[in-house]
């Protein structure tokens, strides 16, 4: 056997180890589904619940933490609340079997939308030797919407910053959040910015949002005065110019 022989067949030995071991490392990773994957509380309602089940084949433990959500430009911070309890906050779940969470609410929302995010970790279970459990986290979110009438008013405009970069800013001055997605900036010769494919789509009731747009394509100089928008959005299709400013 010559040289370049024997190494070859040390590589293919290598490469199915390789296979091998991802394939016994994938095993060992748990698989969770949850529902409903957003929450939405109706006006006075002040409880409901979260359904999570393990697929996996082996027991799997997980710990539900609740935060108040707001939103600020292109971040969204959570904090730690106790406006919403969870029950239970930590939970074993059984291969194959399903846990129910219940959510609780202490206090329904006047005149403005409330809204949390629940965050759902997995417990890493003990390590093992030459073992990579692969863990979960999950975000969910939850709309409490007050008493009163809310909707959402969304008004845009275009901003463009010293350095080149363009975003599409949205004012929700409404009760309520609302959800823009497929968002399409046109330039009059058919140019298109697109925002990035993860951008979360929420606007929350009096938030200020804003999105990043890049060009489809080669960039080219953007008018000073104004683009046009398409996009669609829970409260309906959006289609109108908005104005482009500067700013520093």
């Amino acid at each position: 056997m010559t040289g370049s022989s024997y190494r070859m067949k040390q590589v293919i030995r290598l490469a199915g180890f390789i296979i091998v071991s991802l394939t016994v490392l994938a095993a060992n990773a748990q698989s969770l589904s949850v529902l409903p994957v957003n929450i939405f509380l109706q006006p006075g309602q002040k409880a409901t619940t979260l359904t999570v089940t393990n697929h996996g084949t082996t027991d799997t433990s997980i710990q539900i933490r609740a935060y108040a959500w707001s939103q600020t430009l292109d971040t969204d911070p959570l904090k730690a609340t106790d406006a919403v309890l969870v029950s239970p906050p930590i939970a074993t779940i059984a291969a194959g079997a399903t846990q129910v969470v219940r959510i609780i609410l202490r206090e329904t929302p006047k005149s403005q939308e409330s809204t949390y995010r629940i965050l759902l970790d997995q417990i890493p279970p003990p390590s093992e030797p030459g073992v990579v459990h692969v863990v979960l986290r999950l975000s969910i979110p939850i709309f409490a919407e007050p008493d009163a009438h809310a909707a959402p008013h969304v008004l845009f405009n275009v901003e463009r910053d010293a350095a080149g970069k363009i975003y599409l800013v949205g004012i929700n001055d409404g009760q309520r959040h609302d959800a823009i997605r497929d968002i399409v900036l046109w330039m009059g010769d058919g140019t298109k910015f697109k925002t990035a494919a993860s951008a979360l789509p929420y606007i929350l009731a009096g938030s200020t949002r804003r999105w990043l747009v890049l060009p489809e394509g080669p960039a080219k100089p953007v008018p000073t005065k104004s683009l046009r928008l398409t996009a669609g959005s829970d409260s309906g299709p959006i289609e109108q110019q908005v104005i482009v400013n500067e700013v520093p």
